[in-house]
């Protein structure tokens, strides 16, 4: 019997299931791959490195249960994978493993500022904070690559605009500049009606 619609492509063949090996094969590469990246991993990379014929979110999913509940497990963070200690332990490292040195106040109001405004300007920042930006606060942000520079606004003068970073996204354990705390969740007192005068920012410690 001829075919009613010959002009019709041919549904694609199901991918034939994976094996125990292969799976346990690509579940190995994977974790190899996670644990030796620098940076999170995304799922197109990790895609390019498993076998032809091997989807990659059925392995992430696996190597996820496998880490479930133990020492360090497999967290999205700035749109990839990376392995984190459980958040239930860190506590309790914090008293034998050397927190890295935290930022001076002003580079952490200042980060905040971008995080939740950006892009944004460098005379916005000094708007909203109230205080003068040091160039070597905006330095010390730019070395540990926590902001970038975002194109310019388009106003007389064009100033660069600031953003965060997945470096940034990745330090604060978010996969996603939606997974921030809401900013009213944030205020200990409402803000003034009127915009504090813009002061002399104090010397970085």
């Amino acid at each position: 019997m001829s075919d009613p619609n010959p002009d019709c492509d041919p549904a694609p063949p199901e991918a034939a299931p994976i094996s125990p090996e292969a799976l346990e094969d690509a579940l190995r590469l994977a974790e190899a791959m996670v644990f030796a990246a620098a940076a999170p991993v995304s799922l197109r990379a990790l895609a390019n490195l498993l076998p032809v014929g091997v989807d990659a979110e059925p392995v992430v999913a696996a190597l996820r249960q496998r880490y479930a509940g133990r020492g360090v497990e497999l967290a999205e963070v700035a749109g990839g994978l990376q392995f984190r200690t459980a958040a239930d332990l860190a506590p309790r490292l914090r008293r034998v493993v050397q927190a890295p040195r935290r930022l001076p106040r002003a580079a952490m109001e200042t980060l905040a500022i971008v995080a939740y405004h950006q892009p944004v300007t460098r005379a916005e920042i000094e708007e909203i904070r109230g205080a003068a930006l040091s160039q070597q606060t905006l330095d010390a942000l730019l070395e540990l690559g926590l902001v970038a520079p975002k194109g310019r606004k388009e106003v007389p003068g064009r100033p660069t605009l600031w953003a965060t970073t997945a470096a940034f996204l990745a330090q604060f354990g978010l996969n996603d500049l939606r997974d921030l705390p809401r900013r009213e969740d944030l205020l200990v007192e409402p803000p003034s009606a009127q915009p504090a005068p813009i002061a002399p920012e104090a010397p970085d410690a």
